[in-house]
């Protein structure tokens, strides 16, 4: 593939929008016995750059199914995406493109609220789903975090044609915007690599959930897969990885999700309700 085109730099905010409590570590990274529990944040990724207002993922609406799945995972303390955005100038009809990094209720359960966004995802992450819930019900260990209304809005976008299904690696699907594929974690999994002021910076999705899968346990480089996973853990280490090659090592230029760090590498730059708005 070639090189991704120089583009002019993005600026970046990550959105914490939830949180559970006392997650045990070793249900996160594979082998941190003894490690305790750690409250766990939620969260999005906004890059803004002239009229391009992008999202990398969008978090979950509190309501109908998603506060069932809530309850279910555990996830006590919410403060609605939109809410965020706003604090940022943000309305959703402003929102032009949604790259989606996995299908987990999590990060996709609100893009019902984005109707004017045009929405990424890998073709695999989609249809494996679509495949899963098909199976027997003794398979439900598989989708037990998916919410089918999520796949039904992701239906609903395609009909509109605001849908794209991505195979594989894409540059430049903005600008200095561009797809990775990530597998493990999920079938289809993606990261995104958005270059900013600082160089390229990696939105990890769910490939990474701690600095400790790519440092290793004692920092001594050995890769730590994931224990929240239905891939593989060749794949798993095989997209660390990748993202450890993206980032040149330099974890400055990672963002984590669910990073239990709550991102000391970035600047603060609003607190709304004890929520966190970070600047990259």
């Amino acid at each position: 593939m070639a090189d991704p085109t120089p583009s002019p730099a993005w600026d970046v905010f990550v959105i914490e929008y939830a949180r559970s409590r006392d997650q045990p570590v070793v249900d996160l990274v594979n082998g941190a016995y003894g490690k305790g529990v750690v409250d766990v944040p939620f969260s999005f990724v906004l890059a803004r750059r002239g009229d391009d207002v992008v999202l990398v993922d969008t978090g979950f609406m509190n309501e109908g199914s998603g506060a069932g799945m809530s309850e279910r995972f555990g996830i006590p303390e919410w403060i609605s995406p939109l809410r965020m955005l706003a604090e940022l100038g943000v309305a959703p009809d402003d929102v032009t493109h949604i790259l989606l990094s996995h299908a987990h209720f999590d990060h996709m359960g609100s893009i019902g609220e984005f109707r004017r966004a045009k929405l990424f995802i890998q073709k695999r992450e989609l249809l494996s789903w679509h495949e899963a819930m098909a199976l027997p019900a003794r398979f439900g260990y598989l989708t037990a975090i998916i919410n089918p209304d999520d796949l039904r809005a992701a239906f609903d976008a395609s009909v509109e044609h605001r849908l794209t299904l991505v195979d594989g690696d894409r540059n430049d699907v903005l600008p200095g915007i561009h797809l990775r594929l990530g597998e493990g974690h999920t079938i289809g999994q993606q990261f995104v690599v958005i270059e900013t002021a600082r160089g390229p910076t990696v939105v990890s999705g769910d490939c990474v959930y701690s600095s400790t899968n790519i440092l290793g346990h004692n920092h001594d480089g050995v890769y730590a897969p994931l224990n929240n996973a239905i891939g593989s853990v060749w794949d798993q280490l095989k997209t660390i990885d990748r993202i450890n090659d993206a980032i040149a090592g330099d974890l400055t230029r990672l963002i984590i999700l669910h990073d239990t760090e709550h991102w000391r590498h970035f600047t603060l730059h609003a607190t709304v309700d004890g929520f966190r708005i970070m600047r990259v």
